[in-house]
């Protein structure tokens, strides 16, 4: 039995596709036949993402917009609504690390982490969740909204507790929104990595880190950015149409690791704290 998945017709937003796992998420896609709204803060990288979907003869438009703002969500759902047609896939894949708020001890953390540190994950999954949700039930024909959270968020994490509870809240926005969602034909799920091999962790971290890491997975490797791709071109097929309300985890077993590296980074607690 041959099963091909096909997304000719449809229209696919991926939010942070200028690199990393939304660009792998936004080629897919392409390749599956969806018309993809790249999105990303950077004109530059969506552009160049845009291009290498054309080149292998897929659709797709760069849309520009701050995804921290309901405005600008709002005029680029609207833009590629009029531009491409009504959005009937979604993939909300940006969640960082704001600068200055890197991995730390739980003590060091203070209110403005907290407060950028949820903004940058929760609270900017939840604004664009809501624009593609309010966008598919004026249209009335159901549709999908996918969001890529972290596997951070099925263990505990020493040192990077703020990203980990973010992270954590957006898989049970992910039931909440499922629930009042699935009456109208719209399924949410999420997909939570493992440490995925982008150009932005490679760049981060060091040789030994890397072979640690892939020493303390059962499967012995690292999660692709393709791998993460592939898993979101299928959840958002009709093969997947009864699942929602799902979290899958996607990262070469690590949750069942013993001796998975802590996160310390080197750090200490100061003295007193």
């Amino acid at each position: 039995m041959s099963i091909t998945i096909d997304h000719d017709g449809r229209v696919a937003v991926v939010t942070g596709a200028g690199a990393g796992i939304g660009r792998e998420i936004a080629r897919w896609l392409a390749d599956a036949g969806a018309t993809v709204a790249v999105n990303d803060i950077r004109a530059e990288p969506a552009a160049a993402v845009v291009a290498e979907i054309e080149a292998a003869g897929g659709r797709a438009q760069a849309f520009i917009a701050d995804c921290r703002d309901d405005a600008s969500i709002d005029q680029m759902v609207a833009d590629i609504t009029e531009a491409l047609g009504p959005i009937t896939m979604a993939v909300n894949n940006i969640g960082m690390l704001p600068p200055g708020r890197g991995l730390k001890p739980f003590v060091q953390y203070r209110g403005d982490d907290w407060r950028d540190i949820v903004d940058q994950n929760l609270t900017l999954a939840a604004l664009c969740g809501r624009a593609e949700a309010e966008a598919m039930l004026a249209h009335g024909a159901g549709g999908v909204i996918l969001f890529v959270t972290s596997g951070e968020t099925t263990r505990p994490s020493s040192f990077n507790s703020a990203y980990a509870a973010a992270k954590a809240a957006v898989n049970h926005l992910v039931t909440s929104m499922a629930v009042e969602l699935g009456p109208a034909g719209v399924r949410v799920l999420a997909i939570a990595p493992g440490t995925t091999l982008t150009e932005t962790v490679a760049a981060a971290f060091t040789e030994e880190r890397v072979e640690q890491i892939v020493a303390s997975t059962p499967l012995r490797r690292m999660v692709e950015p393709d791998e993460l791709a592939r898993l979101a071109v299928f959840l958002t097929s009709d093969l997947a149409r009864c699942i929602t309300g799902q979290f899958i985890l996607a990262d070469a077993g690590a949750f069942l690791s013993r001796d998975r590296p802590a996160n310390d980074a080197g750090l200490k607690v100061p003295p007193g704290q």
